[in-house]
């Protein structure tokens, strides 16, 4: 009941507010929003009813473009499940920066630490790509595929659907998968995560059940702010 009536608060907000822009997108059309520091009482209402354990959620212009992008993709049958992970690359590598989202119960799941691309940054994500062998992350809407056992154990594809963003992410195997360099041991010996090729790799400890919650034709929505998706 509150994801349906979550839904039709959010929709209206964006047909009604003066501060919200279509952007075009050669995948699909999603709402920048401007304004935020207004506070709109509609996106209040649904990040303020997140049912969460963590310390922190994520800000309320990532959560807009991805729960925007959710309503739409659900729409077009590019994803299925009710789940929504966001990862939001502006913050420290030391961060939890990733929040996954169960939108029947809005309820947070996981908040997590995850890793950006060796060729990204060091502790902060600055630069992105969509090139083979960049090394670099990838920003945008993703959407979940099938899992696979490879060089780093159990993993999970994924498939980019902003073209000329992160359209590249399965030729650049770019999956979601567990890493020992993901972790506050690390963190402690370094200053920083460690770093991976390009995948929003996780703790060992939990990438196994974060993959199978999230696994086949759910929304991954991966945030920098200022950028066209």
């Amino acid at each position: 009941m509150f994801y349906k009536i979550a839904t039709i608060v959010f929709f209206s907000f964006f047909s009604f507010s003066t501060n919200a822009v279509i952007v075009n997108n050669p995948v699909f059309s999603v709402i920048k929003i401007t304004g935020l520091s207004e506070k709109s009482n509609e996106i209040n209402f649904i990040y303020n009813n997140l049912k969460t354990n963590v310390s922190s959620l994520p800000n309320k212009e990532s959560f807009a473009k991805a729960l925007q992008g959710f309503y739409e993709l659900k729409e077009k049958g590019l994803i299925k499940k009710d789940i929504l992970t966001l990862i939001d690359f502006s913050l420290s590598s030391i961060e939890k920066r990733l929040w996954i989202i169960d939108l029947k119960t809005n309820t947070v799941i996981y908040n997590s630490l995850v890793a950006h691309g060796r060729n990204s940054g060091n502790e902060y994500a600055q630069f992105f790509s969509n090139k083979v062998s960049s090394f670099k992350s990838s920003i945008g809407f993703f959407a979940t595929g099938e899992t696979y056992i490879g060089k780093h154990g159990y993993s999970l594809r994924l498939d980019g659907l902003n073209k000329g963003i992160n359209c590249s992410a399965r030729e650049r195997a770019i999956v979601i998968h567990g890493a020992e360099y993901v972790s506050n041991s690390f963190i402690n010996q370094t200053g920083r995560l460690g770093r991976s090729l390009g995948c929003p790799s996780l703790p060992k400890q939990i990438s196994k059940e974060v993959i199978d919650i999230i696994k086949n034709k759910s929304l991954l929505y991966i945030y920098y702010p200022n950028s066209r998706v």
